[in-house]
């Protein structure tokens, strides 16, 4: 119970706002491309090259900033090889996501080794620092764990109001919502949902590749195979976790976030327990969640269905 609460202080939570990151970005991401009706299993490949081509971006172009666009631009275009296949090609949703996982996982390993070479794959990379406002930062507790991040954290955490006004307030978040629960209602009143769909799939996996890009540039600083390790996956049971609602997401995301820190900080402290159920700590809590969560939630009601005219 003491190792317990030396832990929960404020590194704690700033570690948990920062893990929380990139499930924050692929979440959002997630819950745009299915509220407008389709299901991206991808994410974690998406993200995946996001991370390797954010690294690559960052080491060629001597800048985290834009080596960090390089990841969201090429998150997109593995979105957009996804859109056609589900949107245009009308094929199975879950089929082409997992295939998109696969062939990340292998491309990305055999990328990093082609440019970087066997001996020198972790190359470290221009990375973003923390950035720390000139008073908030200074306020006890509260200051360290939310004022002394970095950047693309303030940014990741800004998206959320902003994707909460554009699903629910906006003229757009109308089309995305009966692109995805009525989609041929939607085409009889002018709305194209097939063009909607693909705008949705494409942001998805800019979202992904942003949350790709942090996890090598903001935490590593190198790429490492299969460095995402699930958190494309968690990334879905926070979109049915929250509603497929960007607050509810984020809510979902700082659990996890939480939940991952706890498992970090827990083996260093040395709380008894062995490291392997630590481990599993973060992918436990995402069964429990879909196990609670899961039967209660009522997804788009178009969703995973093609649209034909």
């Amino acid at each position: 119970m003491e190792a317990l609460l030396s832990i929960l202080n404020a590194e704690f939570l700033a570690a948990s706002i920062r893990l929380a990151t990139p499930l924050l970005f692929a979440t959002l991401g997630g819950i745009l491309c299915e509220r407008s009706g389709v299901i991206n299993i991808g994410l974690e490949g998406m993200m995946l090259v996001g991370a390797l081509m954010g690294v690559f971006g960052s080491w060629y172009l001597n800048s985290p900033t834009l080596g960090f666009l390089v990841g969201v631009l090429s998150g997109a275009l593995v979105a957009l090889l996804h859109g056609f296949v589900c949107i245009s090609l009308r094929s199975n949703q879950i089929v082409s996501g997992v295939a998109i996982n696969l062939i990340a996982i292998g491309l990305t390993s055999f990328l990093i080794r082609i440019v970087f070479g066997l001996a020198d794959q972790q190359r470290i990379v221009p990375h973003f620092n923390s950035y720390p406002f000139p008073v908030l930062g200074q306020i006890p507790f509260i200051g360290p764990a939310f004022f002394n991040q970095l950047t693309l954290v303030y940014i990741a955490f800004l998206m959320v109001p902003v994707s909460w006004f554009i699903l629910f307030k906006s003229r757009w978040g109308l089309a995305i919502t009966a692109a995805g629960e009525h989609p041929k209602s939607a085409a009889s009143v002018g709305i194209d949902p097939q063009f909607v769909r693909h705008v949705c799939v494409v942001l998805s996996g800019a979202f992904a590749g942003a949350g790709g890009a942090f996890l090598s540039l903001g935490q590593l600083h190198f790429f490492q195979d299969e460095m995402v390790a699930g958190r494309g996956f968690i990334a879905l049971a926070a979109v049915i976790f929250g509603r497929w609602n960007p607050v509810g997401g984020m809510i979902a995301c700082l659990i996890f976030g939480a939940a991952d820190a706890l498992q970090f900080r827990g083996q260093a402290v040395g709380m008894g327990i062995p490291h392997q159920f630590m481990l599993m700590l973060p992918y436990a809590l995402t069964l429990a969640i879909l196990i609670i969560a899961g039967g209660k939630s009522k997804a788009p009601a178009a969703i995973g269905i093609p649209f034909r005219r």
